[in-house]
């Protein structure tokens, strides 16, 4: 039981990503600051109160499901097999690494394919900027079903310690992509890595820019797997939703998708149009056009 305490406190306690706010809040200050002298509409007070909000209300609703995981990961890593043989070692780090990143991809895209987790993940998008403050908009709603992605790597030996603390450092990677100020990086980092020029493309509700570049640390998963986009100059980034909610009130920002999602299902007709609402992509529709980021490309790619 003591081991099983110290654990949850170690984590609870040690969090990187609560301990980077501090640096964070002071980055967004300066790059502010840099835009303001150079005459660029970067920032809006009243969108970067709405971020800073979210960023509160993320780390609240947190706290039961991270203590929940954290608990079932102390529990399964005694089930795994391979918990005396994965233990902190260099190679050990390195291979949760990629494993980590993995799981944020597909974590990342489900947030983007799934409606009922779009909506917990929406109003990250919903700014029409992009800053370091962006950053910082965190998807609330998210939070309730995040670690779950995580659950099979204490299976393979890695305990809760380490996966929450490569949880927070890829978190950490992925606060400077937020940005206009870098544009393209040498070819072969942006090839490998995330980039704030792949993570603008992320922001865009350009359709070809649609539910693409979901990559943490690495851009690679999205070559492997069919959701990259490059950013073209052809193409400037339009920042925020295709249908933008106009709107600073942070309960509205907050719920915006979720009281759209009700509504919607309220006014299906059978239960498959209700299922077909809650885990289909944003966009699908029983009775109107399908608005698919897939289906919008597909139509603007056919000749």
């Amino acid at each position: 039981m003591s081991t099983l305490q110290d654990t949850v406190q170690q984590v609870m306690n040690d969090d990187l990503t609560v301990l980077a706010v501090p640096l964070y809040l002071a980055v967004v200050g300066l790059e502010a600051l840099w835009a303001r002298r150079q005459g660029l509409s970067w920032y809006r007070a009243r969108d970067t109160f709405v971020s800073l909000s979210m960023l509160l209300l993320a780390g609240v609703v947190e706290l039961l499901p991270k203590l929940i995981a954290v608990l079932l990961m102390v529990q399964l890593h005694e089930l795994s097999p391979l918990r005396d043989v994965v233990e902190r070692q260099w190679w050990a780090w390195l291979l949760l690494f990629f494993l980590d990143d993995f799981s944020y991809y597909w974590f990342h895209r489900a947030n983007h394919e799934v409606r009922l987790l779009w909506a917990g993940h929406v109003n990250h998008h919903s700014s029409r900027y992009l800053n370091f403050g962006t950053a910082l908009r965190q998807g609330v709603g998210e939070r309730v079903h995040k670690f779950l992605f995580w659950l099979w790597l204490p299976l393979l030996g890695f305990d809760a310690v380490m996966i929450i603390t490569m949880i927070s450092l890829n978190l950490f990677y992925q606060f400077w992509v937020h940005t206009q100020a870098v544009k393209k990086l040498p070819r072969w980092f942006e090839f490998v890595f995330n980039t704030p020029s792949h993570h603008r493309v992320h922001h865009g509700s350009n359709v070809r820019y649609l539910d693409c570049n979901h990559g943490g640390v690495l851009i690679l998963w999205d070559r492997l797997f069919g959701t990259f986009s490059a950013e073209s100059e052809e193409d400037p980034v339009v920042y925020g939703l295709t249908r933008n909610i106009d709107s600073d009130s942070v309960l509205t920002v907050l719920g915006h998708e979720y009281a759209s999602l009700w509504r919607d299902l309220r006014r299906a007709s059978c239960w498959r149009d209700r299922f077909c609402y809650l885990f289909l992509a944003p966009g699908w529709s029983h009775d109107g056009e399908d608005r698919r980021a897939r289906v919008l490309r597909r139509r603007v790619n056919s000749p």
